[in-house]
Parts: structure tokens; sequence; C-alpha cells
């Protein structure tokens, strides 16, 4: 660790806080928790930091909005604590994550496109019960009893058994919403989709929503690569 970066300008809670628009607690608290480095103290108690606390503020900071809040607090404490390799292989799981979620999407995309137009709910051929179609999307039926409840899907009654009966529209409305839920969105975000699917015949508005995932993966993305960047110089700072 370069001594010029222990002995040399000091700082102090409120000079790290101002300019990230912290409070100084939560400076405090980022170094009680090992994000940054332990501070100095004067001869009174009191903490003073260095740069190189500044730049481990900065890393942090970059690395939150790519890797989130518990990811980036691992990272700057296994570099903190020496071990750079836990924090690059926690780095390597994150970009693992994100090649992931582009990978869903691309299923997401592939699965909707082969969706077809909804059969009429009177249609008889094509029916099928909870166990079946839990089955044929790999989830289970406690499941799909969970949309019905959300309003996502509404199969009909069987008048003899009582038993649950998806048309090909409930079922459609079943696969639409697996396929969402694959990709992070909440039950009261998905509710309204197929909602205006229902209503337009087909998934054209679901298109916003593809774009919009498009993007956030692009901005996460993006925010990897800035993250990254003040790492680096972080990890050079400390020599």
């Amino acid at each position: 660790m370069g001594k010029n970066l222990q002995t040399g300008e000091r700082l102090r809670p409120v000079d790290l806080a101002r300019g990230h628009g912290l409070s100084t607690q939560a400076v405090r608290n980022y170094e009680e928790s090992g994000i940054l480095p332990a501070a100095g103290r004067t001869p009174h108690g009191y903490r003073t930091y260095t740069p190189l606390h500044a730049g481990a503020l900065r890393a942090f900071l970059a690395l939150v909005p790519g890797h989130g809040h518990r990811t980036a607090a691992s990272v700057m404490r296994a570099v903190n604590e020496g071990a750079a390799e836990e924090a690059f292989r926690l780095i390597d799981e994150s970009h693992a994550g994100l090649r992931d979620d582009r990978r869903t999407l691309k299923a997401v995309e592939n699965a909707l496109r082969d969706l077809g137009p909804a059969s009429p709910p009177e249609a008889g051929p094509g029916t099928t019960f909870i166990g079946p179609l839990a089955g044929r999307l790999g989830i289970r039926p406690a499941t799909l009893r969970t949309w019905e409840r959300a309003g996502l899907v509404s199969p009909r009654r069987d008048p003899r058994t009582g038993y649950r009966v998806y048309d090909e529209t409930a079922a459609q409305d079943a696969r639409l919403a697996h396929q969402l839920r694959r990709g992070g969105y909440p039950l009261e975000r998905i509710a309204p989709l197929i909602a205006q699917v229902r209503a337009a015949g087909g998934l054209e508005p679901l298109e916003a929503a593809l774009r919009d995932w498009h993007a956030r993966l692009a901005t996460r993305g993006r925010a990897m690569l800035a993250g990254a960047a003040e790492l680096e110089t972080y990890l050079r700072l400390r020599g």
C-alpha cells in the first residue's frame, strides 16, 4: 500500500461524503463494514481519511449500479483484505449473471414470437388441466394458482368435477406470464401487460416491455465497465 496515501493529505468524513451526496454517517458505516479501509485517528480520536479512502469510495459507488450493493460490498471487502482473486471471482459471477439474463431475454423473445393468436375461449380442443400445463411450463401447480389469484390466468371450472380447465387462451396467458417471470417482471407488472395483450388480440403491447428490458441490460453492462475502471484505479492506488 502506498505510504504517501497513508501519511499524505488528510480528509475528514465530510470531505468524502460531500462529493457523493452522502451523509458522514454513511461514510463511517462503509468503513465499519469493510468497504473502506480502516481510517486513521487523531490524538483526540477523530477519524482521518486519505485519497486511498476516497478512491475506495469511488470504486464502491461505481460498482453498485452494475453489480448491486451486496456484490459491490463483497468485492471491496475482498480487495481491502488482500484477497483480490476473490474479488475477481465475484465480478466474474456477476458478469455471468448478466450473460444469463441476456440469454433469458433472447429465449423470451423467441418464445413470444412462437406464440400464435389465441383461440376463442369456447374452443374445446386444446384444453388441459393444471397438472399437465404446469408440467409443460416446468413450474408447480401452486404457481399457476398464484397467477390465477393475481389475475394473470383465468381458467374455467369443469361443472362436474370442479377442476380447473385451461383453454388455449388461458394456456397462452400462462406461457406469457411464465416468460415474463423468467425476465424478472413482478406479478403486478405482468397483469396489466397480459390485459393489454388480451385487449389488443396480439403481442404488440409487449414490444415496449422488451425494449425496456434490452435497455436495462445495456445500462447494467455499461455500469459494469464504469465500475471496472474505478476498481482498477483503486487497485493501482493500493499498489
